[in-house]
Protein backbone atom coordinates (compact mmCIF):
# COMPACT_ATOMS: atom_id res chain seq x y z
CA UNK A 1 0.00 0.00 0.00
CA UNK A 2 1.79 3.22 -1.06
CA UNK A 3 0.42 6.73 -0.63
CA UNK A 4 -2.93 5.93 -1.23
CA UNK A 5 -6.15 8.42 -0.29
CA UNK A 6 -8.74 7.19 2.36
CA UNK A 7 -12.24 8.70 2.76
CA UNK A 8 -14.67 8.04 5.38
CA UNK A 9 -17.86 5.69 3.93
CA UNK A 10 -21.02 7.55 2.93
CA UNK A 11 -22.98 4.82 4.25
CA UNK A 12 -21.61 2.16 6.72
CA UNK A 13 -24.88 -0.19 7.57
CA UNK A 14 -24.81 -3.64 9.08
CA UNK A 15 -26.46 -6.86 7.56
CA UNK A 16 -29.15 -5.06 5.48
CA UNK A 17 -30.02 -1.81 5.87
CA UNK A 18 -28.51 -0.55 3.02
CA UNK A 19 -30.57 -1.87 0.72
CA UNK A 20 -33.09 0.31 -1.19
CA UNK A 21 -36.11 -1.41 0.57
CA UNK A 22 -37.45 -0.04 3.62
CA UNK A 23 -37.08 -1.71 7.06
CA UNK A 24 -40.31 -0.44 8.15
CA UNK A 25 -42.13 -1.59 4.95
CA UNK A 26 -42.99 -5.45 6.78
CA UNK A 27 -40.13 -7.11 3.92
CA UNK A 28 -37.37 -8.71 5.45
CA UNK A 29 -33.19 -8.86 4.50
CA UNK A 30 -33.82 -12.17 3.22
CA UNK A 31 -37.64 -11.95 1.14
CA UNK A 32 -35.49 -8.68 -0.45
CA UNK A 33 -32.25 -10.69 -1.21
CA UNK A 34 -34.62 -13.03 -2.56
CA UNK A 35 -36.20 -10.97 -4.66
CA UNK A 36 -32.98 -9.26 -5.43
CA UNK A 37 -31.99 -13.02 -6.88
CA UNK A 38 -34.69 -13.47 -9.00
CA UNK A 39 -34.22 -9.94 -10.58
CA UNK A 40 -30.40 -10.83 -10.94
CA UNK A 41 -30.59 -14.42 -12.34
CA UNK A 42 -27.46 -15.48 -10.10
CA UNK A 43 -27.99 -18.71 -8.46
CA UNK A 44 -27.78 -18.05 -4.51
CA UNK A 45 -27.05 -21.95 -3.68
CA UNK A 46 -24.01 -21.35 -6.22
CA UNK A 47 -22.81 -18.30 -4.29
CA UNK A 48 -22.85 -20.60 -1.27
CA UNK A 49 -21.25 -23.27 -2.76
CA UNK A 50 -18.66 -20.82 -3.49
CA UNK A 51 -18.07 -19.17 -0.25
CA UNK A 52 -17.88 -23.11 1.46
CA UNK A 53 -15.11 -24.00 -1.42
CA UNK A 54 -13.25 -20.85 -0.32
CA UNK A 55 -13.59 -21.39 3.66
CA UNK A 56 -12.54 -25.10 3.15
CA UNK A 57 -9.51 -24.78 1.15
CA UNK A 58 -5.83 -24.37 2.03
CA UNK A 59 -4.44 -23.10 -1.42
CA UNK A 60 -4.35 -19.46 -0.41
CA UNK A 61 -2.27 -20.22 2.59
CA UNK A 62 0.47 -22.68 1.20
CA UNK A 63 0.37 -20.29 -1.65
CA UNK A 64 0.99 -17.22 0.56
CA UNK A 65 3.55 -19.27 2.29
CA UNK A 66 5.31 -20.09 -1.22
CA UNK A 67 5.22 -16.82 -1.99
CA UNK A 68 7.11 -15.13 1.11
CA UNK A 69 9.38 -18.25 2.16
CA UNK A 70 10.19 -18.82 -1.07
CA UNK A 71 10.90 -15.36 -2.74
CA UNK A 72 10.68 -13.19 -0.16
CA UNK A 73 10.73 -9.26 -0.31
CA UNK A 74 9.99 -7.81 -4.08
CA UNK A 75 10.76 -4.70 -4.40
CA UNK A 76 10.25 -3.06 -7.86
CA UNK A 77 13.20 -3.38 -10.01
CA UNK A 78 14.40 -6.90 -8.02
CA UNK A 79 15.43 -10.05 -8.92
CA UNK A 80 12.85 -11.41 -6.16
CA UNK A 81 9.70 -9.49 -7.92
CA UNK A 82 10.50 -11.03 -11.26
CA UNK A 83 10.75 -14.47 -9.29
CA UNK A 84 7.07 -13.56 -7.71
CA UNK A 85 6.08 -12.56 -11.20
CA UNK A 86 7.45 -16.35 -12.81
CA UNK A 87 6.47 -17.98 -9.52
CA UNK A 88 2.21 -16.23 -9.80
CA UNK A 89 2.17 -16.84 -13.55
CA UNK A 90 2.94 -20.39 -13.45
CA UNK A 91 0.76 -21.07 -10.33
CA UNK A 92 -2.24 -19.97 -12.36
CA UNK A 93 -1.30 -21.58 -15.90
CA UNK A 94 -1.25 -24.72 -13.50
CA UNK A 95 -5.10 -23.74 -12.77
CA UNK A 96 -6.25 -23.65 -16.44
CA UNK A 97 -6.07 -20.08 -16.83
CA UNK A 98 -5.22 -17.88 -20.12
CA UNK A 99 -1.67 -16.16 -18.51
CA UNK A 100 -0.08 -12.98 -19.87
CA UNK A 101 2.69 -10.81 -18.77
CA UNK A 102 1.84 -7.23 -19.20
CA UNK A 103 5.14 -5.41 -19.74
CA UNK A 104 5.67 -1.87 -17.85
CA UNK A 105 9.02 0.17 -16.90
CA UNK A 106 9.59 0.82 -13.49
CA UNK A 107 11.75 2.64 -10.67
CA UNK A 108 14.59 1.20 -9.50
CA UNK A 109 15.65 2.43 -6.04
CA UNK A 110 17.94 0.61 -3.96
CA UNK A 111 18.25 0.28 -0.56
CA UNK A 112 21.74 1.14 1.12
CA UNK A 113 23.13 1.22 4.22
CA UNK A 114 21.68 3.06 6.86
CA UNK A 115 22.34 4.71 10.50
CA UNK A 116 22.24 7.42 12.43
CA UNK A 117 23.04 8.27 16.19
CA UNK A 118 23.00 11.55 18.12
CA UNK A 119 25.95 13.06 19.00
CA UNK A 120 25.57 16.15 20.83
CA UNK A 121 22.51 16.79 23.32
CA UNK A 122 21.72 18.29 26.40
CA UNK A 123 22.75 16.09 29.10
CA UNK A 124 25.60 14.16 27.15
CA UNK A 125 28.37 12.45 28.66
CA UNK A 126 31.83 13.27 27.49
CA UNK A 127 32.31 10.68 24.47
CA UNK A 128 29.15 8.76 24.55
CA UNK A 129 26.52 9.01 21.30
CA UNK A 130 23.07 7.12 20.99
CA UNK A 131 21.95 4.89 18.30
CA UNK A 132 19.14 5.43 16.85
CA UNK A 133 16.84 2.70 14.49
CA UNK A 134 15.39 4.13 10.92
CA UNK A 135 14.96 3.54 7.63
CA UNK A 136 15.38 5.29 4.29
CA UNK A 137 12.23 6.48 2.39
CA UNK A 138 11.37 4.74 -0.77
CA UNK A 139 12.48 8.06 -3.25
CA UNK A 140 15.38 8.86 -0.43
CA UNK A 141 18.93 10.19 -2.05
CA UNK A 142 22.47 9.70 -0.08
CA UNK A 143 23.94 11.41 2.37
CA UNK A 144 27.68 12.45 1.53
CA UNK A 145 29.43 9.11 2.15
CA UNK A 146 30.92 10.36 5.66
CA UNK A 147 27.63 11.00 6.73
CA UNK A 148 26.03 14.13 7.64
CA UNK A 149 26.37 16.29 10.91
CA UNK A 150 23.68 18.73 11.35
CA UNK A 151 21.45 19.90 14.30
CA UNK A 152 17.43 18.33 14.38
CA UNK A 153 14.95 21.10 14.52
CA UNK A 154 11.38 19.05 15.47
CA UNK A 155 8.37 20.21 13.74
CA UNK A 156 4.82 19.03 14.57
CA UNK A 157 3.08 19.85 10.87
CA UNK A 158 3.84 21.92 8.08
CA UNK A 159 2.45 25.31 9.77
CA UNK A 160 5.17 25.08 12.29
CA UNK A 161 7.64 23.74 9.46
CA UNK A 162 6.92 27.50 7.63
CA UNK A 163 7.23 29.72 10.64
CA UNK A 164 10.72 28.05 11.98
CA UNK A 165 11.95 28.50 7.81
CA UNK A 166 14.95 30.17 9.23
CA UNK A 167 16.71 27.68 11.30
CA UNK A 168 16.05 24.83 8.52
CA UNK A 169 18.46 25.97 5.76
CA UNK A 170 21.31 23.19 6.28
CA UNK A 171 19.72 21.47 9.26
CA UNK A 172 17.91 18.51 9.15
CA UNK A 173 13.73 18.22 9.55
CA UNK A 174 12.19 16.08 11.84
CA UNK A 175 7.99 15.84 11.89
CA UNK A 176 7.22 14.50 14.61
CA UNK A 177 3.32 13.45 13.49
CA UNK A 178 1.99 10.61 15.66
CA UNK A 179 -0.77 8.15 14.16
CA UNK A 180 -3.93 8.27 15.93
CA UNK A 181 -4.67 4.23 17.09
CA UNK A 182 -7.64 5.63 19.06
CA UNK A 183 -9.21 6.32 15.09
CA UNK A 184 -8.07 3.03 14.18
CA UNK A 185 -9.21 1.18 17.45
CA UNK A 186 -12.87 2.84 16.12
CA UNK A 187 -12.35 1.48 12.51
CA UNK A 188 -11.12 4.38 10.86
CA UNK A 189 -7.49 3.23 10.81
CA UNK A 190 -6.98 4.10 7.07
CA UNK A 191 -8.14 7.72 8.26
CA UNK A 192 -5.30 7.59 10.73
CA UNK A 193 -3.07 6.70 8.26
CA UNK A 194 -3.61 9.41 5.62
CA UNK A 195 -3.31 12.34 8.04
CA UNK A 196 0.08 10.86 9.39
CA UNK A 197 1.01 10.04 5.97
CA UNK A 198 1.03 13.23 5.04
CA UNK A 199 4.08 13.90 6.15
CA UNK A 200 5.92 11.33 5.19
CA UNK A 201 4.49 11.64 1.39
CA UNK A 202 4.98 15.69 0.86
CA UNK A 203 7.38 16.85 4.39
CA UNK A 204 10.84 15.92 3.01
CA UNK A 205 9.61 18.01 -0.31
CA UNK A 206 8.50 20.71 1.57
CA UNK A 207 11.84 20.68 3.77
CA UNK A 208 13.68 20.96 0.90
CA UNK A 209 12.07 23.57 -0.67
CA UNK A 210 13.13 25.58 2.13
CA UNK A 211 16.47 24.73 2.66
CA UNK A 212 16.75 21.65 4.60
CA UNK A 213 19.84 19.04 4.19
CA UNK A 214 17.81 15.70 5.12
CA UNK A 215 14.02 15.18 6.11
CA UNK A 216 12.48 12.54 8.97
CA UNK A 217 9.54 11.53 9.76
CA UNK A 218 8.05 9.43 12.75
CA UNK A 219 7.38 6.14 11.60
CA UNK A 220 3.48 5.78 10.75
CA UNK A 221 1.99 2.72 12.95
CA UNK A 222 0.08 1.62 15.72
CA UNK A 223 2.40 -0.20 17.47
CA UNK A 224 5.76 1.03 19.07
CA UNK A 225 8.10 -1.81 18.81
CA UNK A 226 10.60 0.38 17.53
CA UNK A 227 10.37 -0.60 14.07
CA UNK A 228 10.48 2.09 11.78
CA UNK A 229 7.85 1.82 8.57
CA UNK A 230 9.71 2.42 5.64
CA UNK A 231 7.19 4.08 2.08
CA UNK A 232 7.84 6.18 -0.49
CA UNK A 233 7.98 9.88 -0.80
CA UNK A 234 7.17 12.12 -3.36
CA UNK A 235 9.46 14.83 -4.97
CA UNK A 236 7.76 17.55 -7.01
CA UNK A 237 8.84 17.69 -11.04
CA UNK A 238 12.56 19.22 -11.12
CA UNK A 239 13.19 19.04 -7.42
CA UNK A 240 16.32 17.39 -6.05
CA UNK A 241 15.47 14.89 -3.76
CA UNK A 242 17.32 14.95 0.27
CA UNK A 243 18.20 12.20 2.44
CA UNK A 244 14.81 10.91 4.10
CA UNK A 245 13.91 8.44 6.59
CA UNK A 246 11.32 7.56 8.76
CA UNK A 247 12.81 7.30 12.29
CA UNK A 248 10.94 4.84 15.07
CA UNK A 249 8.07 6.38 16.86
CA UNK A 250 10.34 5.85 20.21
CA UNK A 251 13.37 7.72 18.89
CA UNK A 252 11.51 10.44 17.45
CA UNK A 253 10.36 10.95 20.73
CA UNK A 254 13.67 10.60 22.36
CA UNK A 255 14.48 13.42 19.89
CA UNK A 256 11.78 16.16 20.96
CA UNK A 257 11.87 15.31 24.42
CA UNK A 258 15.84 16.20 24.45
CA UNK A 259 15.66 19.18 21.88
CA UNK A 260 13.50 20.37 24.70
CA UNK A 261 15.91 21.22 26.82
CA UNK A 262 18.78 22.84 23.91
CA UNK A 263 20.13 22.01 20.68
CA UNK A 264 20.06 18.22 19.05
CA UNK A 265 22.88 17.21 16.76
CA UNK A 266 22.79 13.96 14.56
CA UNK A 267 25.28 11.86 11.98
CA UNK A 268 22.99 10.78 9.17
CA UNK A 269 24.34 7.95 7.17
CA UNK A 270 22.21 7.16 3.79
CA UNK A 271 23.05 5.60 1.19
CA UNK A 272 20.46 4.30 -1.75
CA UNK A 273 20.53 4.61 -5.25
CA UNK A 274 17.83 5.54 -7.71
CA UNK A 275 19.26 3.16 -10.97
CA UNK A 276 17.59 3.55 -14.29
CA UNK A 277 14.45 2.13 -14.79
CA UNK A 278 13.75 -2.00 -15.50
CA UNK A 279 11.82 -4.45 -16.87
CA UNK A 280 8.41 -5.54 -14.95
CA UNK A 281 5.16 -6.92 -15.82
CA UNK A 282 1.97 -7.06 -14.78
CA UNK A 283 0.54 -10.85 -14.27
CA UNK A 284 -2.83 -10.98 -15.96
CA UNK A 285 -4.60 -14.44 -15.76
CA UNK A 286 -7.79 -14.41 -17.07
CA UNK A 287 -10.58 -17.24 -16.18
CA UNK A 288 -12.74 -16.89 -19.60
CA UNK A 289 -16.46 -16.04 -19.76
CA UNK A 290 -18.92 -18.81 -21.32
CA UNK A 291 -21.19 -16.02 -22.86
CA UNK A 292 -19.31 -12.97 -22.89
CA UNK A 293 -15.97 -13.30 -22.80
CA UNK A 294 -14.54 -10.17 -24.10
CA UNK A 295 -16.12 -8.35 -20.80
CA UNK A 296 -14.34 -8.57 -17.75
CA UNK A 297 -14.18 -8.63 -14.25
CA UNK A 298 -11.06 -7.84 -12.12
CA UNK A 299 -9.97 -9.24 -9.49
CA UNK A 300 -6.03 -7.98 -8.08
CA UNK A 301 -3.59 -6.85 -5.50
CA UNK A 302 -0.39 -5.83 -6.10
CA UNK A 303 2.91 -8.42 -6.04
CA UNK A 304 5.29 -5.65 -5.59
CA UNK A 305 6.58 -5.26 -1.87
CA UNK A 306 9.12 -3.04 -0.26
CA UNK A 307 12.52 -4.66 0.78
CA UNK A 308 12.26 -4.99 4.53
CA UNK A 309 10.36 -7.64 5.02
CA UNK A 310 8.11 -10.77 3.05
CA UNK A 311 5.42 -8.54 2.40
CA UNK A 312 2.90 -10.86 3.91
CA UNK A 313 0.18 -8.70 4.62
CA UNK A 314 1.28 -6.20 2.17
CA UNK A 315 0.26 -7.07 -0.27
CA UNK A 316 0.76 -11.12 -0.69
CA UNK A 317 -2.30 -11.43 1.42
CA UNK A 318 -4.35 -9.17 -1.28
CA UNK A 319 -2.48 -10.79 -4.46
CA UNK A 320 -2.76 -14.44 -3.42
CA UNK A 321 -6.34 -14.01 -2.14
CA UNK A 322 -7.65 -12.81 -5.60
CA UNK A 323 -5.56 -15.24 -7.47
CA UNK A 324 -7.24 -17.76 -5.14
CA UNK A 325 -10.68 -16.74 -7.30
CA UNK A 326 -10.12 -18.67 -9.88
CA UNK A 327 -8.81 -21.65 -7.65
CA UNK A 328 -12.33 -21.75 -6.50
CA UNK A 329 -13.97 -21.57 -9.26
CA UNK A 330 -11.83 -24.24 -11.07
CA UNK A 331 -12.58 -26.77 -7.88
CA UNK A 332 -15.95 -25.61 -8.39
CA UNK A 333 -15.91 -25.99 -12.55
CA UNK A 334 -17.73 -22.35 -12.88
CA UNK A 335 -17.15 -20.40 -15.48
CA UNK A 336 -19.53 -17.11 -15.11
CA UNK A 337 -20.79 -15.15 -17.83
CA UNK A 338 -17.88 -12.76 -18.47
CA UNK A 339 -14.30 -13.30 -18.05
CA UNK A 340 -12.98 -12.86 -14.22
CA UNK A 341 -9.12 -11.28 -14.79
CA UNK A 342 -6.81 -11.86 -12.07
CA UNK A 343 -4.08 -8.75 -11.92
CA UNK A 344 -1.15 -9.62 -9.93
CA UNK A 345 0.33 -5.56 -10.10
CA UNK A 346 3.42 -4.52 -10.26
CA UNK A 347 5.04 -1.24 -8.58
CA UNK A 348 1.64 -0.18 -6.47
CA UNK A 349 4.83 0.66 -3.54
CA UNK A 350 6.93 3.58 -5.52
CA UNK A 351 5.22 4.37 -8.74
CA UNK A 352 1.69 2.49 -9.52
CA UNK A 353 3.33 2.14 -13.13
CA UNK A 354 1.17 -0.88 -13.35
CA UNK A 355 -1.54 0.78 -13.28
CA UNK A 356 -0.87 2.82 -15.78
CA UNK A 357 0.22 0.45 -18.14
CA UNK A 358 -3.16 -1.34 -17.57
CA UNK A 359 -5.44 1.57 -17.96
CA UNK A 360 -3.53 2.61 -21.04
CA UNK A 361 -4.35 -0.72 -22.41
CA UNK A 362 -8.30 -1.07 -22.25
CA UNK A 363 -8.77 2.79 -22.72
CA UNK A 364 -10.76 3.32 -25.51
CA UNK A 365 -12.89 -0.14 -24.78
CA UNK A 366 -13.54 0.71 -21.45
CA UNK A 367 -16.83 -0.35 -22.17
CA UNK A 368 -15.13 -3.77 -21.94
CA UNK A 369 -14.39 -3.35 -17.95
CA UNK A 370 -17.44 -4.39 -15.85
CA UNK A 371 -16.34 -4.20 -12.54
CA UNK A 372 -12.92 -4.38 -10.36
CA UNK A 373 -11.94 -5.70 -7.25
CA UNK A 374 -8.66 -4.72 -5.28
CA UNK A 375 -7.65 -6.07 -2.00
CA UNK A 376 -5.17 -4.26 -0.22
CA UNK A 377 -5.37 -3.28 3.37
CA UNK A 378 -3.96 -6.22 4.98
CA UNK A 379 -4.19 -10.07 6.65
CA UNK A 380 -7.69 -8.91 8.68
CA UNK A 381 -11.29 -10.57 8.73
CA UNK A 382 -13.29 -9.77 6.28
CA UNK A 383 -16.52 -7.77 7.26
CA UNK A 384 -17.97 -7.13 4.27
CA UNK A 385 -17.76 -5.11 1.18
CA UNK A 386 -16.31 -1.56 0.22
CA UNK A 387 -18.25 -0.22 -3.17
CA UNK A 388 -18.02 2.71 -4.90
CA UNK A 389 -21.30 2.36 -7.37
CA UNK A 390 -24.38 3.58 -7.74
CA UNK A 391 -27.11 4.02 -5.25
CA UNK A 392 -29.30 1.80 -7.88
CA UNK A 393 -26.53 -0.48 -7.52
CA UNK A 394 -27.00 -1.54 -4.02
CA UNK A 395 -30.71 -3.52 -3.99
CA UNK A 396 -28.64 -5.69 -6.41
CA UNK A 397 -25.69 -6.21 -4.39
CA UNK A 398 -27.75 -7.92 -1.45
CA UNK A 399 -27.53 -11.47 -2.54
CA UNK A 400 -23.63 -11.15 -2.46
CA UNK A 401 -24.39 -10.37 1.37
CA UNK A 402 -26.94 -12.70 2.02
CA UNK A 403 -24.39 -15.00 0.78
CA UNK A 404 -21.21 -14.03 3.31
CA UNK A 405 -23.59 -14.06 6.29
CA UNK A 406 -22.54 -17.05 7.37
CA UNK A 407 -19.28 -16.00 7.55
CA UNK A 408 -20.08 -12.62 9.32
CA UNK A 409 -19.17 -10.68 6.63
CA UNK A 410 -22.19 -8.88 6.28
CA UNK A 411 -21.02 -5.17 6.46
CA UNK A 412 -21.86 -2.83 3.25
CA UNK A 413 -19.73 0.59 2.81
CA UNK A 414 -20.61 2.92 0.18
CA UNK A 415 -17.99 4.86 -1.15
CA UNK A 416 -16.88 7.61 -3.77
CA UNK A 417 -13.39 7.41 -3.84
CA UNK A 418 -10.60 4.97 -5.23
CA UNK A 419 -10.81 1.49 -3.26
CA UNK A 420 -7.20 1.02 -3.99
CA UNK A 421 -4.55 2.83 -5.83
CA UNK A 422 -4.52 0.59 -8.78
CA UNK A 423 -8.15 -0.11 -9.87
CA UNK A 424 -8.16 3.82 -9.20
CA UNK A 425 -7.70 4.67 -13.04
CA UNK A 426 -10.52 2.44 -13.57
CA UNK A 427 -12.03 4.08 -11.38
CA UNK A 428 -12.09 7.55 -12.16
CA UNK A 429 -13.19 6.31 -15.98
CA UNK A 430 -16.69 5.32 -14.41
CA UNK A 431 -15.81 1.02 -13.67
CA UNK A 432 -17.26 0.30 -10.90
CA UNK A 433 -15.01 -0.62 -7.54
CA UNK A 434 -15.24 -2.58 -4.91
CA UNK A 435 -12.50 -4.20 -1.90
CA UNK A 436 -13.24 -6.67 0.68
CA UNK A 437 -13.79 -4.51 3.62
CA UNK A 438 -11.49 -6.02 6.33
CA UNK A 439 -10.16 -5.09 9.93
CA UNK A 440 -7.65 -3.05 9.67
CA UNK A 441 -7.31 -1.83 13.24
CA UNK A 442 -3.62 -3.31 13.86
CA UNK A 443 -3.20 -3.42 10.22
CA UNK A 444 -0.54 -0.50 10.74
CA UNK A 445 1.28 -2.36 13.38
CA UNK A 446 3.72 -4.08 10.78
CA UNK A 447 2.77 -1.87 7.88
CA UNK A 448 6.06 -1.54 5.70
CA UNK A 449 8.17 -2.81 8.56
CA UNK A 450 10.65 -5.93 8.98
CA UNK A 451 7.74 -7.55 11.08
CA UNK A 452 5.27 -7.95 7.74
CA UNK A 453 6.20 -11.47 7.85
CA UNK A 454 3.59 -14.34 7.56
CA UNK A 455 2.84 -15.16 10.76
CA UNK A 456 0.98 -12.07 11.06
CA UNK A 457 -1.61 -13.49 9.04
CA UNK A 458 -4.56 -15.73 10.56
CA UNK A 459 -5.24 -18.64 8.14
CA UNK A 460 -8.82 -18.39 8.84
CA UNK A 461 -9.26 -14.30 8.53
CA UNK A 462 -7.65 -15.00 4.96
CA UNK A 463 -9.93 -17.23 3.87
CA UNK A 464 -12.99 -15.10 4.73
CA UNK A 465 -11.25 -12.57 2.36
CA UNK A 466 -10.91 -15.04 -0.02
CA UNK A 467 -14.55 -16.12 0.60
CA UNK A 468 -15.87 -12.50 0.30
CA UNK A 469 -13.91 -11.51 -3.14
CA UNK A 470 -15.00 -15.42 -4.85
CA UNK A 471 -18.35 -14.16 -4.36
CA UNK A 472 -18.74 -11.23 -5.21
CA UNK A 473 -16.17 -11.37 -8.23
CA UNK A 474 -18.67 -14.29 -9.39
CA UNK A 475 -21.56 -12.48 -8.60
CA UNK A 476 -20.46 -9.21 -10.83
CA UNK A 477 -19.62 -11.76 -13.09
CA UNK A 478 -22.66 -13.52 -13.78
CA UNK A 479 -25.15 -10.97 -13.76
CA UNK A 480 -26.93 -10.73 -16.90
CA UNK A 481 -26.46 -7.23 -17.09
CA UNK A 482 -23.81 -4.78 -15.92
CA UNK A 483 -24.25 -2.61 -13.06
CA UNK A 484 -24.68 1.23 -14.04
CA UNK A 485 -21.07 2.88 -14.51
CA UNK A 486 -20.18 5.04 -11.82
CA UNK A 487 -17.19 7.75 -11.56
CA UNK A 488 -15.83 8.73 -8.61
CA UNK A 489 -15.00 12.57 -7.30
CA UNK A 490 -11.90 14.04 -8.54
Amino acid sequence: MQSKIFHRPIIVAIGFAIIGVSLHSGVSAMDASAEAAKLTKVDPITLAHIRDAAMRSDWAWQQLAKLTDEIGPRLSGSPQLTAAQTQVANTMRSLGAYVTLQAAKVPHWVRGEERAELIEYPGKPTGMSQTLRLTALGGSSATPAVGLSARVVVVHDFDELKTRAKELRGNIVLFESRFDQRLADDGYASDAYEQAGAYRFNGPSAAQALGAAAALVRSIGGANFRLPHTGATVWKDGQSPIPAAALAAEDADLIERLAASGPVTMKLLLTPQTLADADSNNVIADWPGREKPGEYVVVSGHLDSWDLATGATDDGVGVIGAAAVLEVLRQLDLHPRRTIRFVAWTNEENGGRGSKAYFKSVDGKLETQIAAIESDDGAGRSLGIAAAVTKDSLELLQPVLEALRPIGATVFSQKDDELGADIAPLQKAGVPGFAPLVDTRHYFDYHHTAADTLDKVDPESFKTQVATMAVLAYYLAELPEPLQRFRISP
